[in-house]
């Protein structure tokens, strides 16, 4: 039976399978036996899940059944967190999102190539510095992460292009598509992305890439990347768009209460297969955001934000991710009959373990309202209440050890582990709340509160607890009984105390550690347990370990520590808080104004003579008129200058310029180096990420008399921001399209000048065609010492010129190396201001700000890596860029600190070499 043709099975035409047979998501007769679907005798049976992947050196076999993955046999659920290496240019922080991803409950991360940020021109390929896909790979075995890979060709993911290099616009082929110019330049890319992909699969025992996405719009397309991939030796599963078990790419939640609601449904479907998107969002730096993107900024929604800081909708994805990681039970449900809650505003989905007997109901609140309503749950009816537009995951049969099985609980189920003769479980809700646990034990129980909130009844075979949730407090409950040496100990937690729950898997056994505000590794080492990881503020610090751990040590230093009544290493004092930092004021600033290019007699003699009549754009070329559009002349990203010589200009009154650019897109235009004025593009564009306007120049009378003058050719100059590519219609022109003359019809001869070379080492995206940026003006090191002293806080009012002014100054920090502070940048003038600003930081672009336009950022974040933050000098560089309604003045600019704690990664510096004379 063929699975893989361009047609979805339905669920139930799915599950007749009977886990025997599967894979539209194998590679179909291209694999090697290591990714075969699973073909035993019957269903695998529900069992503990296959440890942290690494890069261990045996073979291991991947399949998949109706139920789950399959990890040399065992089940696992994925739970995959998103983030863009491209989007964090700083290789050593990949290690601390990653690291975070583990510890927030992530067993996966989600990876994106962008191939534009690797190929500056055709043939040309670049794996290195902040694009070193072998080091990313290295890090996520390390760090215990399975790896989704999705190379493209095409991504999305609100990047230029969607992702696709701006030489593609030039050489004629249309991408996505089984066009044979097309698959050149995509098998190419893929060969060189796959050289390295192979050496780190998981079925090799070499790394953990698991399983690797595709770009297949096409059903011809999918049957050639299936031979490319084997040609080029990867053999784990392969997902596409007709994979029975889809990688679906849900819309992003903006809060905590849409993140339940959104992965609770994924779950109540039946789904294992799960993705975040995005876990850790970044900046789309440099020219790389798509006019979709309206910051730089990825995703501000995203559970570890662009500071890599968790924010409010963490909670939620990380009490999930540790229960489908530690509670077996839920990667082999499938759906039950359907029961209804006894108010119709809480729909209820109910799913069921058929080894078990387990069972999950998902409650969901679309209503303005909280709704408290009884729910029939194992049967008993069960008063709950989901606040309003939320949702609620509970639970009813999970065993916890001893003969102990969960009859019922009012909040959801977070992880239940063992640690030697202890069994730990842990519940989760929101503050506030009333937690009602029922156990049924076969022996009468021998309760203890060892928390003052907890109290407790036992009847007819039934522990009942009841816990009020306070705020970022644990409440613990003990249970023994007689008749078993092992002992359950009940933990409750709302949203922030669950967030200092932190589950670790050690060759040794598992552990879990309460109270700092990250665990980043544990390992056991004889009778110590050696802990690192992150404090903000002063924690407690309680240990779960295996018998024998008698010592503790916290980020290499030992702690004291002794036994405490939940049978727990418990530390006397409290790990030390981050100390106060204090950032540097900007001072000591340099300005200069360019706009050179505007004057009659500035030499550019060798700028590219824009005379094509061809082009294999899909806008139109005009009827008898030359080439302009950027990319047709090697310009892809950032500003383009244009120069025309006009002869014959006697009697012009007016000039008339068509341009096309991408979000925020600007024009300036000068005559003879007098100002004729500004243009923004207006409204929506054409929906696929296109703006395209007229500007129409009126000569002043002055320069009409000018234009009298045949002694010399008139000369227009034309800066535009031309802006990204759409991402679904990347070879729309970018730049001007045309050009009218009103009063008279002079012959015209074009120039164009975009960005120099690419940096070699910021990559294609970093830098444009701006003059400052031709000559390094961007770049440390270069010489400002002639520029006169300048503020961006204050230019004169009266400064209103049309153009780009330049503000560099340096500044150091000294973070001790023991802190992880994230900096940002912060224009603190008005919103309203008619301006754009371009920031660098050592020569790295690390966005746009667009006065006056919805959603543009005023914080720029500063990565470390590229800030320095150790006693090193940094230099900060702004291109302004004024339409001339205003002077060139930002108002407060200042470094904020965004976010620090005790402990973080090492970070080495990302080379930033300065102007090269």
């Amino acid at each position: 039976m063929e699975l893989s043709r361009p047609h979805r099975l339905g669920r139930r035409a799915f599950s007749a399978l009977a886990g025997t047979t599967v894979l539209g998501l194998a590679l179909g007769g291209s694999v090697s036996s290591a990714a075969l679907p699973y073909s035993g005798p019957g269903p695998v049976p529900t069992g503990p899940p296959p440890g942290p992947p690494g890069a261990d050196g045996r073979r291991h076999r991947v399949a998949l059944d109706r139920y789950s993955l399959l990890v040399d046999g065992r089940r696992l659920a994925l739970w995959s967190g998103e983030m863009h290496p491209f989007r964090l240019p700083s290789p050593s922080l990949w290690r601390d999102v990653l690291q975070k991803l583990r510890a927030y409950g992530h067993n996966a991360v989600g990876v994106r190539l962008a191939w534009n940020q690797h190929s500056p021109a055709p043939g040309a390929y670049d794996f290195t510095g902040v694009r070193d896909l072998d080091l990313f790979l290295r890090t996520a075995a390390e760090c215990g992460l399975y790896v989704v890979l999705h190379p493209g060709p095409y991504i999305g993911a609100d990047v230029d292009a969607g992702g696709l290099p701006g030489w593609l616009t030039t050489v004629g082929a249309r991408a996505r598509t089984t066009d044979p110019a097309y698959l050149r330049h995509a098998d190419e890319w893929l060969s060189r992305v796959n050289a390295i992909v192979a050496r780190h699969q998981f079925t090799r025992g070499s790394g953990t890439v698991l399983l690797y996405r595709a770009d297949t719009p096409e059903r011809g397309d999918l049957d050639h990347l299936r031979e490319r991939l084997r040609a080029d030796g990867i053999e784990v599963p392969l997902l596409h768009a007709d994979s029975p078990l889809a990688w679906e790419e849900p819309e992003r939640a903006r809060d905590a209460a849409g993140a339940r609601r959104l992965h609770f449904a994924r779950l109540a479907h039946g789904s294992t297969l799960h993705n975040v998107h995005m876990a850790f969002g970044g900046t789309s730096w440099g020219w790389l955001p798509a006019p979709s993107a309206p910051s730089p900024t990825y995703d501000p929604t995203a559970a570890i934000d662009e500071a890599r800081r968790p924010t409010a909708k963490l909670a939620p994805l990380h009490q999930l991710g540790h229960l489908l990681r530690h509670v077996p039970d839920f990667t082999r449900m499938t759906q039950a009959p359907a029961i209804r809650a006894a108010d119709a505003r809480i729909r209820v989905r109910r799913l069921v373990n058929p080894d078990t007997g387990a069972q999950a109901y998902v409650l969901r609140n679309d209503s303005a309202a909280d709704v408290t309503s009884t729910v029939p749950m194992g049967g008993t009816e069960v008063e709950v209440t989901v606040p309003a537009r939320d949702a609620k995951l509970l639970a009813t049969g999970l065993h916890l050890g001893a003969g102990r099985t969960l009859a019922y609980a009012t909040v959801q189920p977070m992880l239940a582990l063992s640690v030697g003769k202890l069994d730990l479980a842990a519940f989760v809700g929101r503050a506030g709340e009333m937690a009602h646990l029922v156990l049924d034990c076969p022996n009468e129980p021998w309760p203890t509160r060892l928390d003052e909130e907890a109290a407790w009844t036992f009847d007819h075979g039934k522990l009942h607890v009841m816990v009020p949730l306070k705020e970022d407090r644990l409440t613990r409950v003990r249970v023994r009984s007689g008749e078993t040496d092992r002992t359950l100990l009940l933990l409750f937690a709302d949203d922030a105390a669950s967030l200092r729950l932190w589950p670790y898997e050690t060759p040794s056994g598992r552990v879990l550690v309460r109270g700092p505000e990250l665990l980043r590794e544990a390992a056991l080492d004889g009778p110590v347990i050696r802990l690192t990881g992150d404090t903000v503020d002063e924690r407690e610090l309680e240990v779960w370990a295996p018998p024998g751990i008698t010592d503790v040590t916290w980020n290499g230093e030992r702690v004291q520590s002794g036994l405490g009544r939940a049978l727990s290493l418990m530390t006397v004092w409290p790990l030390p808080g981050v100390p106060d930092l204090v950032l540097p004021a900007l001072d000591g600033w340099r300005q200069r104004t360019e706009n050179f290019e505007r004057e009659p007699d500035y030499g550019d003699e060798g700028w590219p003579v824009a005379d094509r009549r061809t082009s294999h754009s899909t806008t139109p070329v005009p009827d008898g008129r030359p080439v302009l559009f950027a990319d047709d002349y090697g310009f892809h990203y950032g500003d383009v200058w244009y120069r025309a010589r006009l002869t014959g200009a006697s009697g012009l009154e007016s000039v008339s310029l068509s341009y096309s650019t991408g979000a925020h897109g600007l024009l300036m235009a000068w005559l003879d180096g007098e100002p004729l004025g500004s243009h923004r593009p207006d409204g929506a564009g054409d929906g696929k990420g296109t703006w395209t306007a007229t500007a129409d120049f009126r000569l002043p009378r002055a320069l009409r008399a000018r234009g009298s003058d045949n002694s010399a050719p008139a000369v227009l100059s034309v800066l535009v921001r031309r802006t990204q590519h759409g991402q679904d219609a990347y070879r729309a022109a970018r730049g001007l399209t045309s050009a009218r003359f009103e009063g008279a019809a002079p012959d015209v001869r074009w120039r164009i000048m975009g960005a120099a070379a690419p940096d070699p080492v910021r990559g294609p995206l970093n830098h444009g065609g701006l003059y400052g940026e031709r000559h390094g003006w961007h770049l440390p090191g270069y010489d400002d010492g002639a520029w006169a002293p300048g503020s961006p806080s204050a230019a004169p009012d009266g400064d209103r010129r049309q153009g780009v002014t330049w503000y560099r100054t340096t500044f150091r920090l000294d973070v001790p190396p023991e802190i992880d502070a994230s900096v940002g940048l912060v224009l603190d003038g008005s919103p309203d201001l008619d301006l754009r600003v371009q920031v660098f930081l050592n020569g790295w672009n690390m966005g746009e700000y667009v006065g006056g336009a919805e959603g543009t950022p005023r914080t720029f974040v500063l990565p470390n890596g590229i800030l320095r933050t150790r006693a090193a000098a940094n230099t900060l560089a702004l291109a302004v860029l004024s339409p001339g309604t205003a002077a060139p003045a930002l108002g407060p600019v200042r470094l904020e600190l965004l976010g620090s704690a005790a402990g973080g990664v090492p970070v080495k510096p990302v080379p930033s070499p300065g102007r090269r004379r």
